[in-house]
Protein backbone atom coordinates (compact mmCIF):
# COMPACT_ATOMS: atom_id res chain seq x y z
CA UNK A 1 0.00 0.00 0.00
CA UNK A 2 1.75 3.32 -0.95
CA UNK A 3 2.31 5.91 1.95
CA UNK A 4 1.02 8.24 0.49
CA UNK A 5 -2.67 6.75 0.96
CA UNK A 6 -4.28 9.83 3.12
CA UNK A 7 -2.87 12.20 0.27
CA UNK A 8 -4.78 10.54 -2.01
CA UNK A 9 -7.58 10.17 -0.23
CA UNK A 10 -7.05 14.15 -0.19
CA UNK A 11 -6.87 14.04 -3.76
CA UNK A 12 -10.21 11.97 -4.25
CA UNK A 13 -12.00 14.57 -2.12
CA UNK A 14 -10.40 17.13 -4.40
CA UNK A 15 -11.49 15.40 -7.93
CA UNK A 16 -14.97 14.79 -6.59
CA UNK A 17 -15.18 18.92 -5.85
CA UNK A 18 -14.05 20.28 -8.51
CA UNK A 19 -16.03 17.71 -11.02
CA UNK A 20 -18.99 18.07 -9.10
CA UNK A 21 -18.88 21.96 -8.53
CA UNK A 22 -19.13 21.22 -4.54
CA UNK A 23 -18.00 24.02 -1.79
CA UNK A 24 -14.82 23.48 0.35
CA UNK A 25 -17.62 23.36 3.14
CA UNK A 26 -19.87 20.43 1.54
CA UNK A 27 -19.16 16.90 3.91
CA UNK A 28 -17.36 14.46 2.18
CA UNK A 29 -16.75 12.59 5.48
CA UNK A 30 -18.45 9.34 4.63
CA UNK A 31 -17.20 9.50 0.78
CA UNK A 32 -13.36 10.21 2.16
CA UNK A 33 -13.99 6.88 4.49
CA UNK A 34 -15.26 4.50 2.31
CA UNK A 35 -12.66 5.70 -0.30
CA UNK A 36 -9.87 5.03 2.24
CA UNK A 37 -11.64 1.82 2.31
CA UNK A 38 -11.63 1.49 -1.56
CA UNK A 39 -8.01 2.28 -2.02
CA UNK A 40 -7.12 0.09 0.77
CA UNK A 41 -8.51 -3.02 -0.66
CA UNK A 42 -7.72 -2.57 -3.82
CA UNK A 43 -3.99 -2.59 -2.94
CA UNK A 44 -4.43 -5.34 -1.31
CA UNK A 45 -6.01 -7.39 -3.59
CA UNK A 46 -3.39 -5.60 -6.66
CA UNK A 47 -6.56 -4.64 -8.03
CA UNK A 48 -5.99 -0.75 -8.05
CA UNK A 49 -2.92 0.77 -8.87
CA UNK A 50 -2.09 4.83 -8.43
CA UNK A 51 0.11 6.97 -10.33
CA UNK A 52 1.76 10.36 -8.65
CA UNK A 53 3.10 13.29 -10.30
CA UNK A 54 5.75 15.42 -7.97
CA UNK A 55 7.04 18.69 -8.27
CA UNK A 56 10.14 18.16 -5.67
CA UNK A 57 8.40 16.71 -2.92
CA UNK A 58 5.26 17.72 -3.50
CA UNK A 59 2.01 15.95 -5.16
CA UNK A 60 0.88 17.63 -8.19
CA UNK A 61 -1.29 15.23 -9.78
CA UNK A 62 -2.72 11.57 -10.03
CA UNK A 63 -4.10 8.90 -11.77
CA UNK A 64 -5.70 5.83 -10.38
CA UNK A 65 -7.29 2.80 -12.26
CA UNK A 66 -9.30 -0.05 -10.90
CA UNK A 67 -9.10 -3.52 -12.63
CA UNK A 68 -11.48 -6.30 -12.37
CA UNK A 69 -13.42 -9.28 -14.32
CA UNK A 70 -15.81 -8.77 -16.37
CA UNK A 71 -18.76 -11.70 -18.16
CA UNK A 72 -16.10 -12.79 -21.47
CA UNK A 73 -17.96 -11.47 -24.38
CA UNK A 74 -17.06 -11.57 -28.53
CA UNK A 75 -15.42 -8.68 -28.61
CA UNK A 76 -13.31 -8.52 -24.63
CA UNK A 77 -12.66 -12.75 -24.66
CA UNK A 78 -10.19 -12.35 -21.65
CA UNK A 79 -12.82 -10.39 -19.91
CA UNK A 80 -11.05 -8.09 -18.05
CA UNK A 81 -10.99 -4.63 -17.59
CA UNK A 82 -10.62 -1.02 -16.33
CA UNK A 83 -11.55 1.55 -14.81
CA UNK A 84 -9.69 4.61 -14.66
CA UNK A 85 -10.68 7.38 -11.93
CA UNK A 86 -9.54 9.93 -9.80
CA UNK A 87 -7.41 11.87 -12.18
CA UNK A 88 -6.46 15.21 -11.12
CA UNK A 89 -3.39 17.73 -11.36
CA UNK A 90 -3.72 20.62 -9.37
CA UNK A 91 -4.51 23.91 -10.67
CA UNK A 92 -1.09 25.90 -10.81
CA UNK A 93 0.44 22.82 -12.88
CA UNK A 94 -2.75 22.36 -15.69
CA UNK A 95 -1.72 22.59 -19.03
CA UNK A 96 2.12 21.19 -18.72
CA UNK A 97 1.27 17.51 -19.72
CA UNK A 98 1.29 16.01 -16.50
CA UNK A 99 -2.34 14.63 -16.77
CA UNK A 100 -0.99 12.95 -20.52
CA UNK A 101 1.79 11.46 -18.64
CA UNK A 102 -0.40 9.83 -16.10
CA UNK A 103 -2.95 8.69 -18.41
CA UNK A 104 0.03 7.32 -20.44
CA UNK A 105 1.62 5.42 -17.16
CA UNK A 106 -2.37 4.15 -16.54
CA UNK A 107 -2.68 2.83 -19.74
CA UNK A 108 0.74 1.05 -20.05
CA UNK A 109 -0.38 -0.67 -16.78
CA UNK A 110 -3.39 -2.21 -18.37
CA UNK A 111 -2.01 -3.18 -21.17
CA UNK A 112 0.85 -4.93 -18.75
CA UNK A 113 -2.14 -6.75 -17.15
CA UNK A 114 -3.99 -8.32 -20.83
CA UNK A 115 -6.42 -5.46 -19.78
CA UNK A 116 -8.50 -5.17 -22.95
CA UNK A 117 -11.21 -3.26 -22.09
CA UNK A 118 -10.69 0.38 -20.44
CA UNK A 119 -13.18 2.71 -19.59
CA UNK A 120 -13.60 6.51 -17.58
CA UNK A 121 -15.84 9.28 -16.99
CA UNK A 122 -14.64 11.90 -18.38
CA UNK A 123 -15.68 15.79 -17.07
CA UNK A 124 -16.06 18.54 -20.04
CA UNK A 125 -12.71 19.31 -18.65
CA UNK A 126 -10.78 16.44 -18.94
CA UNK A 127 -12.71 14.65 -22.12
CA UNK A 128 -9.81 16.29 -25.32
CA UNK A 129 -6.82 14.94 -23.39
CA UNK A 130 -9.03 11.13 -23.33
CA UNK A 131 -9.85 11.86 -26.92
CA UNK A 132 -6.04 12.79 -27.58
CA UNK A 133 -5.13 9.52 -26.63
CA UNK A 134 -7.65 7.74 -28.17
CA UNK A 135 -10.81 6.83 -26.44
CA UNK A 136 -14.12 7.91 -27.65
CA UNK A 137 -17.64 8.32 -26.47
CA UNK A 138 -19.74 5.33 -25.61
CA UNK A 139 -23.09 6.69 -23.87
CA UNK A 140 -21.85 8.43 -20.72
CA UNK A 141 -18.40 6.85 -20.24
CA UNK A 142 -15.74 7.06 -23.06
CA UNK A 143 -13.79 3.37 -24.18
CA UNK A 144 -10.37 3.18 -25.82
CA UNK A 145 -10.77 1.13 -28.60
CA UNK A 146 -8.32 -1.94 -28.77
CA UNK A 147 -5.29 -1.12 -30.44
Amino acid sequence: MPDQLEELVELRIKVLRSANGLPEDADLSRIKEQSRRYFREGFEKDSFAVFFAYEGSEVVGCGGVSCFDLMPTCDFPSGKAAYIMNMYTEPAYRRRGIASALLERIVGECRSRGIEKITLEATDMGRPLYEKHGFVSAGHEMVLPER
